[in-house]
């Protein structure tokens, strides 16, 4: 009836995961008390959980990405400990199963549940604004993509309450993944949640890939959109292209797990390292998919601070596509080790320092921009000064493991370990926590503390460099990666400061927190009544903050790149602009239902209950038949209507 579900899946005999579970049960409680205490329900299901508008969805991905950010560090800072204690003979506190798990769950939530959430929550909130347009071309399909990767970041937190969760690491190695060797439901907890969440970052890509071909403010080339919208389109076109690799692959092993096929298990036919080839063949891009919007939102920052246009715009454009392109070509440096042959690691070896070059253009490009400019030291500006450094030192250690030669030393070391913390913290977490700085006014009417936010920034930087430059030298001295005892009492002095600096970045977080509470107490003092606290140069900023439902009465007409910087250099015309009606997408529930069946379907997944499979797949299928056939999906607001909204908007000189 429950199929492998039973009692035995709660783990009754240990503290640990009772522990997190406890506390997270509480928090949830909470949570849910309060809400209902003060009756926030209806304005919660109208406003946000069935809302199709870009900019709340791009706010909820952000929320889901900074609640995950804690779950991930939490699980980093437990692996961190471990190493630091359990070595010679102390053994530590958390036995082999329990650190493997969390070693796979570290990996796991980071990549797919939290830089995923947050970069293409960024992208949700600021695309449509700077093209100069109302929504993206699929608004439910948004809201349904972003449901569904909320569904995978559930399943996977399920897993430390009932069940365990994969120990075959975050990339999922066969013959580790296989069932000879993990034939519990932790490889499970692993696969079905990342095929629901891939399927809505799929049609993410679809999305945006249409809406900035095909949807753009009257006079805005594809040489006039801002490079956030290039970036975010070359992230969106890699989605598209790898994405359906990884689902394919997943399968793959599913089909070896469930049905005993032998695509990856090198019995009758069946070959391990296509696995290999086919998840980086996904996993390189992915890399690319994640770096490239905060390599827009950098250029937005360095333009906006330095109070001129981005040197050599074209550049940028031009570099952003060469890696677009570049990024599918590197893949096979992930197992330099793994015996492709001389030829085969030459050729990617060369590709991956290529693929160097247009990277190193963007950071002169931002050195050039910000030089002899009028630059005013915000907070995303410290996050951007911190990123060129930080990113350059990772991109030059990335350059030296392209070397093949080189990577056969230090391939399975703490060393690599290291750079791709380099690259991911230095690159995609500070221009995430850049872009939630500068955009912040922009969603929510008001400035974060300048403060708090340059506290945050110096823990996060000097956290990152305390936590992860000591694996470089660890690495060199022979430290493995993976490891959940050191061997070698020598390590001890390095490992401890990589605790401490786990610890500062701790402070980091906590930092933000604050930051956002004394934000939102002193919210009055810090009202953005202008629409532009930045003196920006790009069309998101030539609306009201927040922006209305609708972010343009009138769609603004483009003549240049920097639209808005050069409409304020010529003047706002003064008089009453024409309105026309206009077509606003409506509330749907179909986002919510469909992530409610699919996380009861991916659950009976996981446990084999496939009479509950088969109902929940059967009630996604009627929601997405009755959404196709209705009819009442759009509501017209009329020209007279518009001016009013326009009018009441304006003359209280704030949002209404």
């Amino acid at each position: 009836m429950l199929g492998r579900l039973s009692w035995a899946a709660i783990p009754l005999d240990q503290p640990l995961p009772l522990y997190a579970m406890g506390v997270v049960g509480i928090v949830i409680l909470i949570v849910l008390g309060i809400v209902t205490a003060k009756g926030w329900w209806p304005y919660l299901w109208r406003e946000w959980i069935t809302s199709v508008d870009h900019k709340r969805i791009g706010v909820m991905y952000i929320i889901l990405g900074l609640v995950l950010l804690l779950r991930g560090y939490s699980d980093a800072i437990m692996m961190r400990t471990q190493q630091a204690i359990a070595i010679g003979n102390a053994q530590g506190y958390l036995p082999p199963d329990h650190y493997d798990q969390i070693f796979s769950a570290h990996g796991t939530i980071m990549i797919f549940f939290v830089a995923m959430p947050l970069v293409i929550g960024l992208m949700n909130f600021v695309v449509p604004l700077q093209l100069g347009v109302r929504d993206v071309a699929f608004p439910t399909l948004n809201s349904v993509s972003f449901w569904l990767t909320a569904s995978g970041a559930l399943l996977v937190n399920v897993s430390l309450v009932i069940g365990s969760f994969s120990r075959a690491t975050w990339w999922g190695y066969p013959p580790l993944s296989e069932l000879a060797f993990s034939p519990d439901e932790g490889v499970d907890y692993y696969l079905w949640p990342l095929q629901i969440s891939g399927i809505g970052t799929l049609l993410t890509g679809v999305n945006f890939v249409t809406t900035i071909l095909k949807l753009r403010a009257p006079g805005m080339t594809y040489m006039r959109m801002p490079v956030f919208c290039w970036t975010a389109l070359a992230t969106s076109m890699l989605i598209v292209a790898v994405f359906p690799v990884l689902t394919a692959t997943f399968a793959m092993l599913l089909l070896d797990r469930y049905l005993g096929m032998h695509f990856f298990t090198n019995d009758l036919g069946g070959n391990q390292m296509m696995y290999v080839s086919l998840f980086w063949a996904w996993g390189h891009p992915e890399v690319y998919i994640l770096i490239l919007p905060a390599f827009g939102v950098f250029s937005e920052v360095a333009a906006t601070f330095s109070g001129k246009g981005l040197f050599s715009y074209r550049t940028m454009v031009w570099a952003t596509l060469g890696i677009c392109v570049l990024s599918m070509t590197v893949w096979l440096h992930h197992f330099f080790t793994m015996g492709a042959g001389a030829d085969v690691n030459t050729v990617f070896g060369i590709m991956s320092s290529i693929i160097a070059v247009p990277t190193g253009a963007k950071v002169f490009n931002w050195l050039f921009t910000m030089f002899r400019g009028r630059i005013v030291f915000t907070t995303p500006v410290l996050y951007l000064i911190g990123f060129m450094v930080t990113f350059v030192i990772g991109g030059l250690t990335g350059v030296i493991l392209a070397v093949p030669p080189v990577d056969f030393v230090l391939h399975n070391s703490a060393f690599l370990v290291a750079h791709f913390h380099n690259v991911i913290i230095g690159g995609v977490v500070y221009g995430a926590l850049a872009g939630i700085n500068y955009w912040f006014p922009k969603a929510f009417g008001f400035t974060l503390d300048e403060r708090w936010g340059k506290a945050s920034f110096w823990c996060w930087l000097i956290g990152f460099y305390l936590a992860f430059f000591p694996l470089y030298q660890l690495g060199l001295q022979g430290m493995t990666r993976r490891l959940q005892h050191i061997p070698d009492p020598s390590w001890q002095p390095l490992l401890l400061v990589a605790e401490v600096g786990a610890i500062v970045i701790f402070l980091g977080i906590l930092c933000q927190l604050i930051q956002l509470y004394v934000s939102i107490r002193t919210r009055e003092e810090r009202r953005d009544l202008t629409g532009d606290p930045w003196n920006g140069r790009t069309l998101e900023w030539a609306t009201s903050s927040p922006p209305p439902a609708y972010n343009f009465a009138v769609l603004p007409r483009v003549e240049t790149i920097d639209a808005f910087a050069y409409m304020k250099r010529r003047g706002l015309p003064p008089v009453e602009p024409t309105y026309e009606a206009i077509e606003m997408p409506r509330n749907s529930p179909i986002g919510i239902v469909n992530a409610f069946f699919a996380t009861i379907v991916g659950f009976a997944l996981i446990w084999h209950i496939w009479w509950i499979v088969i109902i929940g797949l059967l009630a996604i299928a009627v929601g997405i038949l009755v959404f196709g056939w209705s009819e009442n999906r759009e509501h017209e607001i009329s020209a007279g209507e518009l001016a009013h909204l326009e009018r009441a908007r304006l003359g209280l000189g704030r949002p209404a």
